[in-house]
């Protein structure tokens, strides 16, 4: 669950949200008839105590309401932000580029409930994105890793 207080707000990208919603209506729509559905035929084969199938449909249900539940919180507590900003400064949605460690690599920063480092996406609570947050071109910042510490170097933010 990304909600730690219940009035918090959730950052979000516009690409986030709508992916969220997308999730939601899935649920909704398809996973939640579907495992309906397993939940009948399974009652439909008797003993329920020892129905191995009627047990997984059960926990299938309950991850599905859960997540349905977090879906519809997080999007009820989303801000969108653009990304965009006067002066070029980091924020949620930025799309930056930097350079550390000899190399250049590219992040967007989003919300925490859209991150995914394989894909690039880096959350702003993350202790990258923290630190990159409300920075600009040629700034740098300092992030302690298992490896040691790490200087990143700003080199564009759109």
């Amino acid at each position: 669950m990304y909600i730690k207080d219940k009035n918090e707000k959730v950052m979000l990208t516009k690409e986030g949200l709508e992916e969220l919603k997308r999730e939601l209506q899935e649920l909704i729509d398809v996973k939640r008839p579907e495992v309906v559905t397993k939940i009948s035929v399974a009652r439909d084969m008797g003993d329920l105590s020892e129905n191995a199938a009627y047990v997984s449909a059960r926990d299938q249900q309950a991850f599905i309401e859960g997540r349905i539940s977090e879906l519809e919180d997080i999007i009820k507590k989303a801000v969108v932000s653009t990304g965009v900003s006067s002066g070029g400064i980091v924020s949620v949605g930025s799309k930056i580029r930097e350079h550390v460690d000899g190399g250049e690599e590219e992040y967007i920063v989003v919300g925490a409930p859209e991150a995914d480092p394989k894909e690039g996406k880096i959350s702003h609570e993350s202790p990258l994105g923290n630190a990159l947050v409300g920075k600009k071109v040629g700034d740098k910042v300092e992030i302690e890793a298992p490896m040691g510490k790490l200087v990143y170097t700003i080199l564009s933010v759109s």
